[in-house]
């Protein structure tokens, strides 16, 4: 019986295997890397209508190099038929979400985060400029089939605890490195317990245990958010398949944490690290970026102000959109939060929220490494609950303790 990589790759685990790509997307950063590698091997885009090519990464540009590269990636996508979608359309993982991932697929993205869409019940892994340029000539790719770690989760999350402090609890636990070229399956009644937002936030921190990928078998959760973006899904059933290892979280145990910089996995709880003082707190990202999330920040600000510096990026235009018709937006702009552009903002560190030297920043994203978003900047990452806390203090605050 087989995992469910093995099921979609249709290969054992350590096999050799080449196999179509049924979507392969860039962003902006990547494409024009893999625009530079494809013209070099081939003038022929193997499958136009499976490839997408989206700005999401320094949009608007920051400066005239950035607007001429972007110029010339987008007139290559629309004059080849790419899909396409401009500054302000969103984060390239939430678009193939929101838009045209379906179970069983097989997906490749020139961005590490791609494996946030095996949520969905695809195989989905990041890939170099150099192999996404060979994938848009032959439509087709080679993979290892990973060895899987079961991620078998019970209970369910309570209090303030977020799905965010699952993931960062499971990446303390398997370390930076602890998972390499592996898979990690989510399994378990916790597990189906989990809306779709949630389950990408547990599979964006895959690739931060040095996973290939992380996945969720496609369940009627699943069916039922395609269902209501006009796609159709097919349950995928759990065989009596052999994991590599399995390690257990009841979700019901999960408290607040915090990764202390800069590692992901130098994870903690809350509690141990309160009243450090911040100068910014980012809200946004792939990791927790989308409307559950800016609905949750805004339920814990509305009516009152925040004390620091607090930027907050939708993951999509739709997203946008939705907490702009909810009235979420209105209640996040009254606490005194900035809003961007749909996009990743500055959690590379390029505009839009980078730190200065010696500057503190709580953040929702995946990542906190030395000079991630500023030289000589400090990042830690934690909750939404736990980033809005701590924007009403100004410092890292537990939430429910904030005054």
């Amino acid at each position: 019986m087989s995992t469910l990589s093995e099921q979609i790759l249709r290969a054992c685990e350590g096999e050799f295997v080449d196999r179509k790509v049924d979507r392969a997307y860039v962003h902006d950063g990547t494409g024009v890397l893999t625009l530079e590698a494809f013209e070099k091997i081939s003038d022929h885009i193997e499958n136009p209508g499976q490839t997408y090519v989206i700005f999401d990464h320094i949009t608007p540009s920051n400066n005239s190099t950035t607007a001429t590269l972007q110029a010339e990636l987008r007139e290559f996508a629309l004059d080849r038929g790419l899909f396409f979608s401009d500054i302000g359309g969103g984060i390239c993982h939430q678009v193939m979400g929101e838009d045209v991932v379906l179970p069983g697929e097989v997906v490749v993205g020139a961005d590490s985060h791609t494996c946030t869409l095996g949520a969905f019940g695809a195989f989905a892994t990041g890939v170099g400029a150099t192999d996404m340029a060979a994938v848009w000539a032959s439509g087709e790719t080679w993979f290892r089939v990973p060895e899987t770690i079961e991620v078998n989760l019970s209970g369910r999350l309570r209090g303030p605890a977020e799905a965010k402090d699952a993931a960062l609890t499971y990446v303390g636990r398997l370390g930076m490195d602890g998972a390499t070229y592996r898979a990690l399956e989510f399994t378990g009644a916790g597990a189906g317990r989990l809306s779709m937002d949630e389950r990408m936030t547990f599979c964006n921190l895959a690739v931060e245990t040095g996973a290939k990928t992380g996945l969720f078998y496609a369940d009627q959760v699943t069916c039922a958010y395609l269902a209501a973006n006009g796609r159709t899904g097919t349950v995928q059933e759990q065989q009596d398949c052999r994991y590599e290892r399995t390690i257990g979280i009841d979700l019901g145990d999960i408290v607040p944490v915090v990764a202390e910089p800069p590692r992901v996995d130098s994870v903690r709880p809350v509690a141990d690290l309160e009243g450090l003082p911040l100068d910014q707190v980012f809200v946004g990202t792939c990791t927790n970026g989308r409307y559950e999330d800016l609905a949750r920040f805004a339920a814990i600000v509305k009516g009152r102000k925040v004390s620091v510096r607090t930027i907050i990026a939708p993951a999509s235009r739709e997203v946008l959109k939705s907490a702009v018709n909810s009235g979420v937006a209105a209640d996040l702009l009254e606490a005194g939060c900035t809003l961007l552009p749909p996009g990743c903002g500055p959690c590379i560190g390029m505009h839009m929220g980078v730190i200065g030297e010696g500057e503190i920043c709580l953040s929702t994203a995946n990542r906190n490494f030395r000079n991630r978003m500023g030289v000589g900047g400090q990042i830690y990452l934690a909750s939404v609950a736990t980033a809005a806390e701590s924007a009403l203090r100004g410092v890292l605050t537990e939430p429910g303790n904030a005054l």
